[in-house]
């Protein structure tokens, strides 16, 4: 339901930041999933709950507009350095969540751990002074002095001054045209770039889930395992059940959410020498492998390495496709591409926890095996995108 309130507005929340300015979908974005997050915490029914979440995803389809503000401000020559550097952030919620999930959840309850959860984004809605709005918008929407004032903010920051002479752009009236992104220039782009975005999601959500259903389960070929582990817990009728995680199975979520930052330097080199689209096919086809890789027997420690090598490589391409996504598309329709990009990211996260918790309860290797699939697609279908954007300045228009 996440996920449904997320596709649903993802469209809507790149248009209007098209058409009227990336810092207040941010904005407005933070203030909406907060207080629909502290909301569900107090829901009657699961009927309220599931509505809520909805809502709490809606939100969170213009919060993941930030990161178009924050390509639109990073030179093309760093793009490849800073953007994938985000992903340390990302690690940190990961972690803090699994940490409040093992600290609150046992004694104090669900609902307290999603109070405590939205703290960091109260903070932020304070520090949202501090953010400009995107100078390349501003432009193309003709508010060039904004834009200018912008400039000689950032060049006050860095002890400079700007170039010589004024700021001269025309007026873009066609902002946030879904026309822009299947036009000639941008048809085949955007069809692959949707799938891309599903494989991407289906991809991450399930290493996500089905690592914790294994762990949950105990569903693992474990050669060394533990009395704790020793129990496999399946239903015959396969229906979806709940069994508390162990202090261990907390310990395995935490390291492995740690492989999402530990090959950043590896994502960074690939960027820059093989460029955006080599990078996807090659990290798409390593996810494939891993994916197959979790039902070999193991150790336990041996599973936490599979887990934490596949946690990084779905992590990687998440990054690249939102580097590529941000950069491939014109300033007028960059939200727009973006809101329909995670729109089809989330039709993929929908479907994954029917792959990898419903089905893992029949079968391991069934389950595993549509993720590796997807990705094998994917990567094929990438060597079909026209435009590689490494080095290239971001466009205006099409």
């Amino acid at each position: 339901m996440v996920f449904v309130g997320f596709m649903v507005c993802g469209v809507l929340t790149g248009y209007i930041a098209d058409r009227y300015g990336r810092w207040k979908v941010v904005f407005g974005g933070y203030v909406w999933s907060s207080y629909f997050s502290l909301l569900t915490s107090f829901a009657p029914t699961y009927g309220w709950f599931i509505f809520l979440r909805s809502m709490v995803g809606c939100g969170v389809a213009g919060v993941s507009q930030g990161f178009v503000l924050k390509t639109e401000f990073i030179p093309a020559k760093y793009r490849a350095y800073l953007l994938p550097l985000g992903t340390i952030f990302w690690m940190t919620g990961s972690m803090l969540i699994i940490l409040l999930g093992m600290l609150v959840v046992p004694t104090m309850g669900w609902r307290w751990m999603i109070r405590l959860s939205i703290t960091p984004s109260i903070i932020l809605i304070f520090l949202f002074k501090f953010i400009p709005e995107s100078a390349r918008y501003n432009v193309s929407a003709g508010k060039v002095d904004a834009a200018v004032k912008t400039l000689q903010w950032i060049a006050k920051m860095n002890r400079a001054s700007l170039p010589p002479g004024r700021l001269v752009e025309p007026t873009l009236k066609e902002r946030g045209s879904w026309r822009i992104l299947l036009s000639s220039s941008f048809r085949r782009t955007s069809l692959l770039l949707w799938y891309s975005w599903f494989v991407a999601s289906f991809a991450y959500y399930g290493s996500v889930l089905s690592s914790s259903e294994l762990l949950e389960k105990n569903l693992l070929c474990v050669m060394n395992a533990d009395e704790e582990h020793q129990v496999k817990h399946r239903h015959e009728s396969g229906r979806c059940y709940c069994i508390p995680f162990g202090k261990s199975d907390y310990q395995t979520l935490l390291i492995s959410s740690l492989g999402e930052v530990a090959l950043v330097p590896l994502n960074i080199v690939l960027l820059n020498v093989f460029g955006r689209k080599k990078t996807l096919v090659v990290l798409q086809l390593l996810t494939a492998v891993l994916f197959m890789m979790v039902n070999i027997c193991t150790t336990m420690f041996g599973f936490t390495v599979l887990l934490f090598l596949l946690r990084s490589l779905v992590s990687m391409n998440f990054n690249v496709v939102y580097i590529y996504t941000a950069e491939v598309y014109p300033t007028v329709a960059r939200s727009l591409g973006m809101g329909f990009c995670t729109s089809f990211s989330r039709i993929g996260g929908m479907i994954a926890p029917f792959i990898a918790q419903v089905l893992m309860s029949q079968s391991v290797i069934q389950a595993l095996t549509p993720f590796a699939v997807a990705c094998v697609i994917c990567a094929l279908g990438n060597f079909l995108l026209p435009i590689e954007t490494r080095g290239r300045a971001l466009l205006q228009n099409s």
